[in-house]
């Protein structure tokens, strides 16, 4: 019997008959005019490389019959131009989806026989592929959204202090308790009202119960909403009936476990891409329905439309 820890893909041919299967369930579809009349080309040698003396051999390659281009599954893709070969990017997906707390590139390196430099790009890239265009406001029908903040690491653009929490870097998590969907953002604005108001104004459906520590910021907003509840965590209140923020809480300690304990490190300008890549396994965990191997291609899902060059992985999504 095979064990469930064997690589599910084992070479580049199925590996990218995964992919295909993924992204056109219906057939090739051109990224260049979207048309589906095309035709697939045997398989060729490409010119000489230093890698590939005799010329590296090019598959899955697919001829438009419209706009007469060439294309494969990768093409419009974090994957695309890539040189490492497709099963190795597709277990590397997988361990980064399977590992509750994350995947460091030194592990992936070890693993995947590639460099460090390359192991640290392909991360970024498979986050990259993590990060949801799923605009839809949380809650709604009077469903609960817990909202609290916490901070990590330092903020680079302020002076050095070991005491001033205001001195290190925000994070804002939203929790849809319903749904199990988190969305995070970091939030180098000042935490007032106004500020506060235009995040969850633009996250949150207003027919929900808002639930919150007793911070000031939260008070103004949370007149907007269905209901505001808050739990008083300065006179060790934790939980009051179903008000509480555990919930939250629970996302937090899974996120700094990870960035302290297999991260280690993070540069300012990577966190919000970090931040994606909790938000992603949290909300397609496996209390949501999803083991490894679909959470793994619900990511796979995700690359089309996100190319990611070496000199844009110091971009990261912030509030």
């Amino acid at each position: 019997m095979t064990s469930i820890y064997e690589p599910r893909f084992t070479d580049e041919n199925s590996a990218r008959e995964h992919l295909e299967a993924l992204q056109w369930p219906n057939g090739p579809v051109c990224p260049h005019c979207k048309s589906t009349n095309a035709k697939r080309l045997p398989a060729q040698r490409g010119r000489p490389t230093k890698a590939h003396p005799d010329g590296a051999v090019r598959a899955g390659v697919v001829q438009c019959n419209d706009c007469r281009k060439q294309y494969s599954v990768t093409v419009g893709t974090v994957f695309e131009s890539s040189k490492i070969p497709l099963h190795k990017w597709l277990l590397a997906n997988h361990l980064m989806c399977a590992s509750k707390k994350g995947v460091s590139a030194h592990q992936l390196h070890r693993m995947l026989g590639v460099t460090y430099k390359t192991a640290w790009f392909m991360a970024h890239r498979i986050r990259e592929a993590m990060i949801s265009t799923d605009d839809t406001p949380l809650g709604g029908d009077g469903g609960i959204v817990e909202v609290d903040e916490t901070y990590i690491g330092r903020d680079q653009t302020k002076p050095k202090s070991k005491l001033a929490i205001h001195h290190m870097n925000r994070v804002v998590s939203l929790v849809d308790r319903q749904t199990g969907r988190s969305v995070s953002v970091v939030f180098n604005q000042s935490f007032g009202p106004k500020e506060v108001s235009k995040l969850l104004f633009t996250k949150i459906d207003r027919n929900t119960r808002l639930v919150t520590d007793e911070a000031r910021p939260y008070i103004a907003p949370g007149k907007q909403f269905k209901a505001h509840q808050t739990v008083n965590h300065r006179q060790k209140e934790y939980a009051r009936g179903d008000i509480t923020t555990n919930t939250v809480e629970g996302f937090f300690g899974i996120f700094k476990r990870g960035m302290r304990g297999i991260y280690q490190h993070c540069g300012q300008q990577h966190l919000g891409r970090y931040l994606a890549e909790f938000d992603f396994r949290y909300t397609n965990r496996i209390a949501n329905g999803y083991d490894d191997a679909e959470r793994a291609d619900v990511a796979l899902k995700g690359i089309v439309g996100k190319r990611l060059t070496y000199r844009r992985t110091d971009s990261a999504a912030t509030a």
